[in-house]
């Protein structure tokens, strides 16, 4: 869920900070743009005095042709926010909302404006696009609004799903026409449905806990959902108790809560296009009171097949890959570095064994608290890492901070049960573009930006609140990309 208010245009450059073994050079320095979007249809940012808007929580993916698509929500029952960006990240122009058609629709399901998240097919539709997806929660179950047309239209489809209730959804694209969304379930399962008429109907469910692992039912936390577009394998990934034994420790039903928690990794694996999923170990921690439901554990898969695991432990980053479609893993590694702190992951993967990750990142670490619970001297900004040789054991990363100051202060991680600051909510994310390898990152922002159009409440003295929350772009402008450039005819 989100919150409120505003804005940057703050440009921003970062040198690169490599270390451990290395199979390969790290990439180049790169060098990124910082913006706020709009929310007004209409809006293209920067250049405008209606950059500005109170969205949060943010997606973002790029189409086949390099076009960059992003959401954010308005929190329930209040819409979604989405931009599109043709010129490789360099400007977004707000899209009518994919929530807006809800307006007229009386089922009970909308509007919806919780917990977005969007994908872009990765083959073109009969009119030579690609379907642009966002999910949304709302009322009663999940909203699927689908473009044809690069964003210009949207078809609302509420989904109505097996269970009575579902939370955190998260959505994923395969062909030209089918789309799948995955959700926590009523009884705290992990369910994903599947559509082959680009989400005009959900007609296929099915749980991504097997048999062995449904002791994990009620005692997990929720990744996301990727497809591997050439082999069509689904992947959804979590984080769960490792042992039937565990349920009495762990931290939600156990008689001893919370002296155990998630510290296994996990990835669900579909062959059959969604109907059945077999689950496995990606990593296990021995010690059994380490977590990894830190919003989220990340899956993201590279143009060979290869997975990538991304997960934290609410001090680093790590990722593990595997080259046999999930059911191996070699890892963890370490994406960020050894010092601070680094949260709320994401990754987005391009050519073969190549990876870019995101992070929140602060240098403060005291071994006693929680992100929750730091100081106002604990000052964050997004960290950007690359690998492009992330299938070789022990190869370097490059890493460097893409944004400005975009909190200080405690980053609440336990979603609509936070009592503490919640200004940047449970994620953000990264995509690169297929055009020219670069990546585009949106993120969420709380900060008061002096020569920009920061909203009406927003100023220097409500810096650092809800009031100047909002959702900023960091663009990569330089430095190595992870796609190589398309050959010219």
């Amino acid at each position: 869920m989100r919150r409120m208010l505003l804005v940057a245009g703050v440009a921003t450059a970062a040198l690169a900070v490599a270390f451990g073994a290395s199979a390969a050079a790290p990439s180049k320095t790169a060098s990124f743009v910082n913006y706020a979007l709009g929310e007004t249809t209409g809006t293209t940012c920067p250049g405008s005095s209606a950059c500005s808007n109170v969205a949060a929580e943010p997606a973002i993916r790029a189409d086949g042709a390099g076009r960059f698509y992003g959401s954010s929500e308005n929190s329930l029952l209040a819409g979604t926010v989405a931009v599109r960006s043709t010129d490789g990240g360099l400007h977004y122009t707000t899209l009518v909302s994919p929530d807006g058609v809800s307006q007229t629709n009386d089922t009970g399901f909308a509007p919806g404006g919780g917990d977005t998240d969007l994908a872009v097919a990765p083959d073109k539709n009969a009119a030579g696009l690609y379907n642009v997806y966002v999910a949304s929660l709302s009322l009663a179950n999940i909203d699927v609004s689908t473009s044809t047309d690069g964003g210009a239209t949207w078809t609302l489809n509420p989904v109505t799903t097996p269970e009575t209730a579902d939370d955190r959804e998260w959505i994923a694209a395969d062909t030209s026409n089918k789309v799948c969304i995955s959700y926590h379930d009523a009884p705290q399962g992990i369910t994903v449905g599947c559509s082959a008429d680009a989400g005009a109907t959900f007609t296929q469910f099915a749980s991504a806990l097997d048999a062995n692992h449904a002791f994990q039912i009620s005692e997990n936390g929720i990744g996301n959902l990727a497809i591997d577009p050439t082999s069509h394998v689904i992947y959804q990934t979590y984080s769960a108790i490792t042992t039937a034994a565990e349920t009495v420790c762990a931290p939600q039903l156990g008689v001893s809560a919370g002296t155990c928690d998630y510290h296994g990794v996990y990835m669900a694996v579909s062959t059959d296009g969604g109907a059945t999923f077999t689950d496995y170990p990606v990593y296990v921690n021995p010690d059994p009171t380490v977590g990894y439901g830190h919003q989220f554990v990340n899956v993201s898969v590279d143009k060979a097949g290869n997975v990538y695991s991304v997960y934290t432990d609410d001090h680093h980053v790590s990722y593990s890959f595997s080259t046999d479609h999930g059911k191996t893993w070699s890892g963890p590694y370490l994406v960020s570095t050894t010092g601070g702190t680094q949260i709320f992951p994401w990754s987005t993967a391009g050519d073969a064994g190549k990876l870019d990750v995101v992070y929140y990142q602060t240098p403060y670490y005291d071994g006693v608290n929680t992100p929750d619970n730091y100081p106002d001297s604990a000052a964050w900004t997004v960290g950007f890492a690359q690998n492009l040789n992330a299938t070789t054991p022990g190869s370097a990363w490059s890493r460097q901070t893409a944004s400005p100051i975009n909190h200080y202060g405690g980053v609440c991680e336990s979603g609509v049960t936070c009592t503490g600051n919640r200004d940047l909510f449970d994620d953000f994310g990264v995509a690169a573009s297929p055009a020219t390898g670069l990546a585009s990152i949106i993120y969420s922002d709380d900060q008061f930006h002096s020569g920009a159009p920061n909203s009406s409440g927003c100023d220097a003295s409500t810096t650092n609140s809800g009031t100047c929350d909002h959702t900023a772009i960091a663009t990569q402008t330089s430095g190595s990309g992870i796609f190589a450039p398309p050959k010219k005819k």
